[in-house]
């Protein structure tokens, strides 16, 4: 049972329904609630703007003479805000985490989220033109994808499970994925494999990565 309970209706983990004849699931993760925190929330950068303003305010009112007794003070309270601010973010981070799920089969993408809201998002390999790849720190990463044009995918509510300033053509993303090098290689063999059984001549679509990892050959465009 899912401990946060609001994904218990799912006839399968991470799924909206039972998957079909034919059907099977190659890979599930979900995003990892620190690496979230990190690149989805952007704690480390709050803390970092939080640390130069106290010391900014420490600075200036030492140079304004004000007694030590007061500084600390001062200093104190706005430093307890901010590690209020930074919980919240963290904790909203370990929710997200929780809530979200990730799930390739050999036909689709399932993005499954939301904390207060459940979601779950199908994204069918016929409505894939590309899938990149993003190489972050211990081998955790992010797989955003291009949808075929037109395709409707909303950024806000999809997000924090979108690729970032892609407003006007949404990118879907697996973010945050542990051993996504895996994940990355798992979802280009399935593209691979649906644009072979679907017999269409194309250029094959890659999962690129930014970081200079193999091009991985993936999967389909609009068939």
């Amino acid at each position: 049972m899912n401990p946060l309970g609001e994904h218990d209706y799912e006839p399968m983990p991470g799924l909206p329904g039972a998957l079909p004849e034919g059907e099977f699931i190659r890979w599930q993760g979900r995003p990892e609630w620190l690496d979230l925190a990190i690149s989805a929330l952007h704690v480390r950068k709050i803390a970092i703007y939080f640390a130069a303003l106290l010391a900014l305010r420490v600075g200036l009112e030492i140079q304004a003479g004000t007694g030590m007794a007061s500084i600390a003070q001062s200093t104190l309270m706005l430093g307890a805000l901010a590690l209020v601010a930074l919980g919240l973010l963290t904790l909203l981070a370990w929710l997200m985490a929780r809530a979200s799920l990730y799930t390739i089969t050999n036909r689709r993408i399932v993005i499954r989220g939301g904390v207060a809201l459940p979601i779950s998002v199908n994204l069918p390999f016929n409505k894939v033109i590309s899938a990149d790849f993003r190489l972050r720190r211990k081998g955790f990463g992010d797989l955003p994808v291009t949808l075929e044009k037109g395709t409707q995918a909303s950024w806000i509510i999809l997000w924090p499970h979108v690729r970032p300033w892609h407003l006007g053509r949404v990118q879907p993303m697996l973010r945050a994925v542990a051993n996504a090098e895996k994940a990355a290689q798992v979802l280009g063999d399935a593209l691979a494999e649906d644009l072979q059984q679907s017999n269409v001549v194309e250029l094959p679509v890659r999962v690129r990565s930014k970081d200079k990892m193999p091009v991985v050959t993936a999967g389909s465009g609009a068939r």
